[in-house]
């Protein structure tokens, strides 16, 4: 059952806030969703943090918008995993987005205009410590649980770390402890499609009234075919042309082509190309081992957080060894973690599918949960 109309609030944060980098950012907001009621004890709070595309919007509609579900309303809402007839459901706008929390697009206090290239690049760290304020706001002292899938997942993990009394179970879904040589490259790609696009203007393009939409959308379809299973788009797409096909030219040719440039137009239509840098950047830095010489073990032997970790069979983007290498990290430590496995057939994206396995693992592992 759907969770039905919602609204999106904002917190001002007037504490300056030092990031990773060494930048700091003097002030930020943070725009926000809350689905179900926060108990009297204040124990049954769970953060949802968003993926690389993602939002605030996690779950219900907008008044007066019909097309406006939630990304993961599937997942969020009365009776369904993360029930809010149970839990008080919290989704964010991370820092450096670009759908109502300060970012690239807003104004620099300093300069009048907005942030654009001079917006700094943040991490998964900061996003954590940025939430974790979230949380004082809303007088959360600990979360009952993080849940998160892909980036968002990375995040669930670094609160375990950065804040292990904070957070008393970690959802870690479609996920990796660090991105692969051939992750990172992908990124790049992306990157260098958005750099390169002459109406980048080197990340201040909102004062020349343009956006670098070629560049976006290219980057856009790349990603997009890393999220899907090569199984799944032979069964959607296979070698299917389109009517009139056969013109031997470089236009839309076959239903895949198409698929792909109406998915980058629709994303270059409503993203930011400076928030898609900052976030891929994100993705390329998060590895809790660096500073551990790599061990895996010592990295997360400071958690206290109960895990359950969920990886997919086709998910050969973050695929199941990268879950398992978490997996096996937390045993050689002795932590508690559970670990499923789905075999959802849409690659990456599994996470965002309404899948029967995948949606029940999550609903066994929070009816442990003791509020």
């Amino acid at each position: 059952m759907s969770i039905g109309i919602v609204s999106a609030e904002r917190a001002h944060f007037s504490q300056p806030l030092i990031l990773r980098s060494g930048a700091v950012l003097p002030a930020f907001d943070l725009v926000y969703e809350t689905y179900g009621t926060l108990n009297a004890a204040k124990s049954n709070a769970i953060l949802v943090c968003h993926a690389l595309s993602g939002h605030h919007h996690v779950a219900g509609r907008y008044a007066g918008q019909a097309d406006s579900l939630g990304w993961w309303d599937n997942i969020v809402g009365p009776g369904r995993p993360l029930d809010t007839g149970r839990f008080f459901v919290v989704g964010v706008n991370n820092l450096g987005g670009c759908h109502g929390s300060t970012g690239p697009a807003s104004i620099n206090p300093q300069t009048g205009k907005p942030w654009g290239a001079d917006f700094p690049v943040v991490t998964v760290e900061d996003w954590v410590v940025a939430q974790a304020r979230l949380a004082d706001y809303l007088g959360i002292d600990a979360w009952a649980a993080v849940v998160g899938g892909s980036l968002g997942g990375m995040q669930a993990l670094q609160w375990s770390l950065s804040f292990p009394e904070r957070v008393r179970h970690s959802l870690v879904i479609a996920a990796a402890p660090k991105l692969s040589a051939e992750n990172i490259a992908f990124n790049e790609i992306a990157r260098q499609a958005i750099l390169t696009d002459p109406e980048f203007h080197g990340g201040h393009y909102y004062e020349h009234g343009v956006r670098p939409l070629r560049g976006l959308r290219l980057a856009r379809m790349l990603g997009h075919i890393t999220y899907l299973s090569d199984d799944q788009m032979a069964e959607k797409f296979g070698r299917r042309q389109r009517v009139g096909a056969g013109s031997y030219s470089f236009d839309v040719e076959f239903e895949i082509e198409s698929y792909l440039r109406y998915q980058g137009d629709k994303f270059a239509g409503i993203f930011d190309a400076n928030t898609y840098l900052r976030m891929t950047r994100a993705l390329d830095y998060f590895d809790p081992a660096l500073e551990y010489d790599g061990n895996l073990a010592a990295a997360l032997a400071p958690a206290r957080a109960g895990f359950l970790i969920i990886a997919f069979a086709t998910d050969w983007r973050f695929s199941p060894a990268r879950s398992r290498e978490m997996v096996h990290a937390l045993v050689h430590n002795g932590q508690a973690v559970a670990y499923a496995e789905s075999n959802c057939a849409h690659g990456h994206d599994s996470f965002l599918m309404d899948d029967a396995y995948y949606h029940a693992v999550v609903t066994a592992y929070l009816r442990r949960i003791k509020l």
